[in-house]
């Protein structure tokens, strides 16, 4: 994966010093300090990459930080430059097409091109630290979910949705501290978590979730694993790490959950991705309960209400998307995701995704803030 990412970078560092140094025609020193620039962030962005995995985030945590920034800030650039080298093709069909003198033209694309780039390096940078700071202040989120079949003794109940974290290359202990500061002010009921915590190892990135352990909550404290727990390490011993702070890990089981003389199931399956022997299994997490009664499921991706569905889960808690995290990324989850945010409903499966409280890679978010999120279930004749 690291070479993979190498020679990409690589290439977008190429093609970006073709449109920031050759078709501006931009003269020394200047054109070899962007070139130095390109380099080291091209580098930089490789560290991002490695932290967690390869490389230690106690030594290595700020020039990741830097360079996964920096991979925003490509993104931006990109879009932005992608549509100056067509907005300068088209000049130059226009120019050809009135025969204008080839010297006159070629200067006036180009003094144009030097304005539109410098236009879009000071947009694709703000834009960037916009995002940087958005990422920084998870916000708690309410939300209400009227459930026909919510059993009466339930009505009311204050539930808090964590997920995505992705705390390691970019965020540290610190990050999930004011996390799990926020969820406890609110005082919820239940507190269920929708996996992707992590970046990286347990042994380097394990640490982090350490305040988890003062996660508390009446009828307590619930996970399940999302992609990134099986990207670095063995899913299985992340999972093992959050029993160790208190977090009951659901891996294709369920629960009773009981509150004011009525019960429900809470179950939880593994990510649709998870690999041998982790697959997901609703089937078994469902078997031999009880059909008329109530079931909230956790599952990492939204997808998984396609099943929950035709198996008759009434509630899905999931995370994942991020809410498309960087603008336009949103329009591309969309064709993967039946939800991309917030209250929606599969089927007879009513279902909220969260938009989470960390950031992928950058840590940056643009257009999807992130979110801690307290659901407060009701049953509509209760109200």
């Amino acid at each position: 994966m690291i070479l993979f990412a190498a020679l990409f970078f690589a290439l977008i560092t190429f093609w970006l010093h073709r449109r920031l140094v050759h078709a501006t025609d931009l003269p020394r020193p200047w054109s070899v300090i962007v070139d130095v620039v390109l380099v080291v962030l091209w580098v930089l962005a490789l560290v991002g990459i490695a932290t967690g995995r390869l490389l230690d985030p106690a030594w290595f945590r700020i020039p990741a930080f830097v360079g996964l920034t920096w991979m925003a800030a490509v993104l931006y650039l990109v879009l932005g430059l992608v549509i100056v080298a067509i907005g300068s093709l088209i000049a130059r069909a226009v120019a050809r097409a009135r025969h204008t003198p080839s010297d006159v033209a070629m200067s006036t694309r180009r003094r144009s091109v030097r304005v539109a780039t410098a236009a879009v390096v000071v947009i694709a940078l703000a834009t960037t630290a916009y995002g940087l700071v958005e990422a920084a202040r998870p916000q708690v989120v309410q939300a209400e979910v009227d459930l026909p079949d919510l059993p009466a003794g339930f009505d009311g109940i204050r539930v808090a949705l964590i997920s995505d974290l992705h705390v390691g290359p970019a965020r540290d202990e610190r990050f999930t501290r004011r996390v799990v500061d926020l969820v406890n002010e609110q005082r919820p009921d239940l507190i269920v978590i929708a996996g992707d915590l992590t970046d990286g190892t347990v042994a380097q990135v394990g640490p982090d979730l350490a305040p988890l352990a003062d996660l508390s909550a009446p009828l307590g404290v619930f996970g399940v694993s999302g992609n990134h727990e099986f990207y670095a390490d063995d899913g299985g011993r992340w999972l093992d790490a959050w029993e160790e702070l208190g977090v009951h890990t659901l891996r294709n089981q369920r629960v009773t959950v009981e509150h004011n003389g009525s019960a429900i199931d809470l179950a939880g399956i593994q990510d649709a991705t998870a690999p041998t022997p982790y697959e997901p299994d609703l089937p078994a997490a469902l078997a031999d309960r009880d059909p008329s009664r109530f079931v909230l499921l956790l599952a990492h991706e939204p997808r998984q209400a396609l099943e929950a569905s035709d198996l008759g889960v009434d509630l899905q808690l999931s995370g994942h998307t991020h809410g498309g995290q960087m603008w336009p990324i949103r329009y591309l989850v969309t064709l993967q995701q039946p939800s991309l945010q917030g209250l929606d409903r599969v089927g007879s499966t009513v279902l909220y995704t969260t938009r989470g409280a960390g950031a992928w890679g950058p840590p940056v978010r643009v257009g999807a803030p992130p979110e801690i999120t307290i659901l407060e279930l009701h049953k509509p004749s209760g109200r």
